[in-house]
């Protein structure tokens, strides 16, 4: 069992910039996947960025050139560092952890009943 939790959510004006945090437990399998997504009201949960073992990344067109991921192996730490941040980025962002063989199945769904995934933290974009 891996544990997740997410946290750096607030409200910020557009064109503002955010740091995601997600602390997780130590990923004792080598080869996971780990993520981010988000669920604005009314749509469903979607993939925004992830990462892979070995550090390659990929991000949704939505975000390209605006959000980065990165993670902290030493740390067991994941962050999504959100730029110029528009209001249709409001959503409950999630972070997740998966084996990379079965993440890169279902990327970019945000459905996976095999994931580990956290309780979420809440981005809010005022215009």
């Amino acid at each position: 069992t891996v544990q997740v939790a997410e946290s750096g959510g607030d409200l910020v004006q557009a064109g503002g910039s955010l740091r995601l945090s997600c602390a997780h437990s130590e990923l004792v399998y080598n080869k996971f996947c780990m993520g981010w997504f988000r669920q604005s009201p009314g749509k469903e949960r979607e993939g925004v960025a992830f990462i892979t073992y070995d550090g390659s990344t990929t991000y949704a067109d939505a975000v390209k050139g605006r959000f980065a991921i990165q993670k902290d192996s030493a740390k067991n730490a994941l962050y999504l560092q959100m730029n110029t941040l528009q209001p249709t980025d409001t959503a409950m962002y999630y972070c997740a952890a998966d084996a990379c063989w079965r993440f890169t199945r279902w990327w970019p769904s945000g459905f996976s009943n095999d994931a580990y995934w956290g309780q979420g933290t809440q981005v809010t974009v005022s215009a």
